[in-house]
């Protein structure tokens, strides 16, 4: 991880554009290429960022994030008039994050129960930014990546969004599809997953827990 500390002016432009004044900020760049800068205000959430997968440009006095977004191209571009403190940080190989509670018991329990329509291929499906919880196929054989959450939000859209993204560039997996499962999803969360062609549905625990009989159907949509 790089830390950069720098006099700064962003500029966003992309579906739409914003324009952050010079000022003292923290430029942070991961290594699966993320990209955020920080105020010292506003709390944990940074004034401006790019999530992967994105490109990196630099120049002495300027860095340039590039991401694809569809058939345009969002930006941000970062001119440094001053730099305080550039470092650069190995974190090591971190532990893979293990579900705990709800969501652990809704992934073994999908697992043995997948969605409709659905059949299982490999629980922690392995990419280079981290595992999506379950690999299915379809009816006509097409891949399906299933992210399972205990609340489904606009967080968990954007996290199966960069799943995808990684394990469509990876050889015969082009077509694969996403759909977010959770207890219970939330309207924005619904909507930002519609726009990106990610499938929504809803689990009842208990049900899948052999606790109750559904009522209409295991899944709804």
């Amino acid at each position: 991880m790089r830390l950069i500390v720098a006099r700064c002016e962003v500029r966003y432009s992309g579906r739409l554009s914003a324009v952050l004044p010079e000022a003292l900020r923290l430029i942070m760049v991961k290594s699966d290429g993320s990209v955020m800068v920080h105020a010292d205000h506003g709390g944990f959430k940074p004034s401006n960022w790019m999530t992967p997968p994105t490109v990196i440009e630099e120049e002495p006095d300027r860095i340039v994030v590039r991401k694809r977004a569809g058939a345009s191209e969002d930006r941000l571009d970062i001119r440094i008039a001053e730099v305080l403190s550039d470092v650069e940080h190995d974190m090591g190989e971190a532990a893979a994050l293990e579900k705990e509670g709800v969501e652990r018991e809704l992934q073994e329990l999908l697992a043995d129960a997948p969605p409709e329509g659905l059949r299982l291929i490999r629980r922690e499906w392995p990419t280079d930014i981290g595992p999506v919880d379950l690999m299915c196929r379809d009816d006509t054989g097409e891949f399906v990546a299933v992210e399972i959450k205990r609340v489904g939000t606009i967080d968990a859209v954007e996290q199966l969004t960069r799943y995808l993204a990684r394990i469509c560039a990876e050889p015969g997996m082009a077509r694969c599809r996403g759909v977010l499962a959770a207890q219970l999803i939330k309207p924005q969360a619904r909507v930002l997953a519609g726009a990106r062609g990610i499938a929504c549905v809803e689990v009842d625990l208990a049900v899948l827990r052999g606790e109750r009989e559904p009522d209409l159907t295991l899944f709804a949509a």
